[in-house]
């Protein structure tokens, strides 16, 4: 079942100074097999007409109601290039999916035994939560030769709490590397603070201020085998490229916020209509 201790004191230390963490075999293959096998049967049973595309260059797009719905729902969001001219999926629609999303968590048994885990509740105890909320989840399928970039962004712009409270817990499902698309991190940019944030109003979802522009130098490649868990600061600038190799790059992705001490405030793109479980309360 992989981890189910303390972080060290070594670790957080790491975590605090550079902004991301990474705890190799987080997930043993029993659960990676598990995950992966119900996606497959997700994706077998979804109809392709109401899905939605998606993209990080365009969040204007984001303003349908399946795009709002989603925050409760299990939902399918197709890549970009994934369909030809004519309007029609250039292959599969197994290869063309982007990320399913974004209440994987709550609604499927086998997503959430992994994300309601005793070491996923260990692991959010030692960051010092009290009343945690996984507030978002999402299956990432990085496909191969299509699998879309996903700009410099910070979780938190996101998931806004005040005072900001929002952490990443991205796994791997299968192997990331430079070539598939693996995430890049700048090291230690968490400590600059929260640079904009993606706010939803009448006329739909938008960022409230442009994006500063970043030195690719800066940014450093998270490699990690599967199974690895990489922790991420809501304020850490990360990014991914598009992935352009023959293999995919599969992840699940949870996103956690506390409720204890903080708000989640009212013009975040997610407004529930019933408010999420704490995973423990201390």
């Amino acid at each position: 079942m992989g981890l189910l201790k303390n972080l060290s004191f070594d670790q957080l230390q790491f975590f605090d100074s550079q902004g991301y963490l990474v705890i190799d075999s987080f997930a043993d293959q029993e659960e990676i097999d598990a995950m992966m096998r119900r996606m497959d049967e997700l994706l077998d049973g979804f109809d392709c007409s109401i899905a939605s595309i998606f993209s990080t260059k365009n969040q204007k797009q984001h303003t349908d109601s399946y795009f709002y719905d989603s925050a409760e729902n299990i939902s399918f969001f197709f890549e970009e290039k994934a369909f030809g001219e004519d309007g029609i999926l250039k292959q599969p629609k197994q290869m063309s999916i982007n990320k399913v999303g974004h209440a994987l968590h709550e609604h499927d048994p086998v997503f959430k035994a992994y994300s309601c885990s005793d070491k996923v509740c260990c692991l959010l105890q030692s960051l010092g939560y009290k009343k945690p909320v996984v507030i978002q989840s999402m299956y990432i399928f990085k496909q191969p030769g299509i699998g879309g970039e996903v700009v410099p962004h910070q979780d938190n712009s996101f998931l806004y709490t005040d005072p900001p409270t929002c952490t990443g817990l991205w796994l791997a499902l299968e192997d990331a590397n430079i070539a598939n698309g693996c995430l890049w991190a700048i090291p230690g940019s968490h400590k600059d603070g929260l640079v904009r944030r993606f706010i939803r109003g009448e006329d739909g979802v938008s960022f409230d201020r442009p994006s500063p522009t970043y030195d690719k130098k800066d940014f450093v490649p998270v490699e990690v085998k599967a199974g690895s868990l990489v922790i991420i600061h809501g304020d850490l600038i990360h990014q991914s490229f598009e992935n352009i190799s023959p293999k995919s790059r599969h992840a699940y992705s949870l996103h956690v916020v506390d409720t204890d001490g903080c708000k989640w405030t009212d013009d975040n793109w997610i407004k529930r209509k019933v408010e999420p479980e704490p995973l423990f309360s201390s």
